[in-house]
């Protein structure tokens, strides 16, 4: 550096070739070696200014250099407090770079390289020119090198500025990483999730629009719903569905207090979103998270429940531990048949019906399910009835409302085609009962298969109404056609409902009862030839009864009484 020739392409020339010597070291042992080799000279000059000092060293100095005094100019000075400044900074991009962070997770770190070749490229040139002039060999303008590397170095505190706070958000989430991995509880799991150290984060409740504290979740299973904003009112529907069959029905079941769980909405989005934010929270009924800023737990949200975009319903024990880690197909599917909704309940459902569908297949129905489509599998003998049923049905497919609401009805008419598959589907569905109770799961399928056969016995007609591989409701002729005839009376409900299934099983068991209750008695002829044997019990048809019916030499007949000797008997 003390060599240089006078002129800026010499610096230029110098800059690079001590760049090209430390070509091994790293950026910032580039800047500081650079540094330390002017620091000398420097140093000389700064004890050289002062020429009535006594001080032994000065004056050992004085005597090794040759010189009474020496002056170091002004923008030197300046300059090489620039310097210092700059390489600090370098040096703290170093220390973070180091470190190891992922770039995916601090891109900061990695946008700032180029503003560091950048800045020791400008430090060492600096270096150079100030040599020079310090000298005597050149008389730079070292304010433009000081603007030079000012320019840059505002650059670099801008990517360091953005580091620090990524790298702050790293540190935190490994903390709360390491915090949530053995929680306390389930209230200590949620403050990790969405709450800033030091705040007191209230939480919204949708059932008395009101503010609560997050207290209301201690010793509670929790239904985390984690969604965005947009294109969740069929969620937010169903799961005020479950709120309100929560509430309905709070006895135990399988081992657990529906009055034990709660739904907590945690909404991702930004504060620009906030009058969404607000339209939709005046929606649900149960409770959700009011944050306008990014919640502190977000990397964990993505990284724990693999949450992208698409909504999910992690289920959480009061423990804090994760019992399902996404309950929002299962819900969908099942609704609230599925509670308390951990995965072996889906598939305890699944089997529970899988035979069913087995049949259809073993016949050769030539059903498609299809995700969550509405499917009417239906039949009987009375033509008319299954005339006037198919009619009402494509009328109420190709309804407004029904298109409006997005809902796909299918349907298919056993027998249609080949008459000779009904017989069969119906003995596939009474072998069924030739099985053995092996547990709690045959138990229900045979309640099922013996729900089927009184279905089978309606003079009119039957109904299986499905949502996807869900069996909805098991539907009598006269009833369940009323019901499609009177869609108008009742459309609304489907986008009012959590679904078209629930809007139509509503009605239909108001049908059921002004439709059976006008008819005291039911009565059915039994064909005597079946493998030489009576039917030893059939259970009455009238789904508001169920009752066993009494047999009566060639006929079955209840007339809805719970005392069966009071049964009026045909000889």
């Amino acid at each position: 550096m003390i060599m240089t020739p006078h002129g800026e392409r010499y610096v230029h020339q110098t800059t690079m070739w001590i760049l090209q010597r430390l070509k091994t070291y790293s950026w910032d042992a580039k800047a500081l070696i650079t540094l330390a080799a002017f620091a000398l000279e420097y140093g000389n000059v700064l004890y050289l200014t002062d020429t009535s000092t006594t001080d032994h060293l000065v004056n050992s100095l004085k005597q090794l250099n040759q010189i009474q005094n020496r002056k170091v100019t002004v923008p030197a000075t300046d300059l090489v407090a620039l310097i210092m400044e700059v390489f600090h900074h370098i040096h703290d991009w170093a220390t973070w770079s180091g470190i190891g962070y992922d770039t995916l997770e601090v891109p900061s770190l990695s946008d700032a390289l180029q503003d560091i070749h950048v800045a020791v490229y400008w430090i060492i040139a600096s270096i150079v020119a100030a040599t020079g002039n310090i000298n005597g060999v050149s008389d730079y303008t070292l304010s433009a090198f000081k603007e030079k590397l000012s320019s840059v170095d505002s650059k670099l505190k801008e990517h360091l500025k953005l580091s620090k706070g990524q790298i702050d958000s790293v540190e935190q989430n490994l903390k709360r990483k390491k915090a949530i991995s053995k929680p306390k509880e389930i209230v200590d799991f949620l403050k990790i999730l969405i709450q800033r150290d030091g705040d007191n984060l209230l939480i919204y409740d949708g059932s008395n629009k009101s503010k609560t504290n997050i207290e209301v979740f201690k010793e509670k299973y929790v239904l985390l719903f984690i969604s965005s904003l947009n294109k969740v009112e069929d969620e937010i529907l169903l799961l005020n569905y479950i709120y309100d069959r929560l509430k309905d029905n709070p006895q135990e079941m399988k081992g657990y207090k529906k009055e034990d769980f709660k739904i907590l909405w945690i909404p991702i989005f930004d504060g620009d979103q906030k009058i969404k934010f607000d339209s939709l929270k005046n929606k649900i009924k149960f409770y959700a998270v009011e944050s306008f800023s990014e919640l502190p737990g977000i990397g964990l949200i993505r990284e724990i429940f693999n949450y992208g975009d698409k909504p999910v319903v992690p289920v959480l024990s009061p423990l804090g531990d994760i019992i399902n880690d996404d309950a929002m197909n299962l819900i969908f599917q099942w609704g609230i048949d599925a509670f308390p909704f951990r995965k072996i309940d889906g598939y305890e459902l699944d089997q529970k019906w899988k035979w069913f569908w087995d049949v259809t297949k073993r016949v050769n129905l030539g059903i498609q399910v299809k995700g969550d489509r509405y499917i009417f599998i239906y039949g009987g003998s009375d033509k008319k009835w299954i005339q006037d049923f198919t009619l009402a049905l494509e009328k109420t497919k190709r309804h407004e409302t029904i298109l409006r609401a997005d809902v796909i009805i299918e349907h298919y008419h056993i027998g249609k085609d080949d008459p000779k598959i009904v017989p069969r589907f119906w003995i596939e569905i009474e072998s069924k009962t030739l099985k053995k109770h092996q547990d709690a799961l045959d138990c229900k399928i045979q309640d099922i298969v013996k729900s089927l056969l009184c279905l089978k016995q309606d003079p009119q007609g039957w109904v299986i109404l499905t949502k996807g591989y869900n069996v909805k409701l098991l539907g009598h002729g006269e009833p369940i056609y009323q019901t499609l005839a009177d869609f108008d009376i009742w459309k609304d409900k489907v986008l009012q409902k959590e679904g078209f299934d629930i809007a139509f099983k509503e009605y239909y068991e108001t049908k059921v009862k002004d439709t059976y209750l006008k008819q005291p008695c039911e009565i059915i002829n039994v064909d005597n030839n079946i493998n030489g044997n009576v039917i030893a019990t059939i259970s009455c048809p009238n789904p508001t009864c169920g009752r066993v019916m009494e047999v009566s030499s060639v006929n079955y007949k209840c007339c809805h009484r719970d005392d069966a000797t009071q049964n009026d008997k045909n000889i």
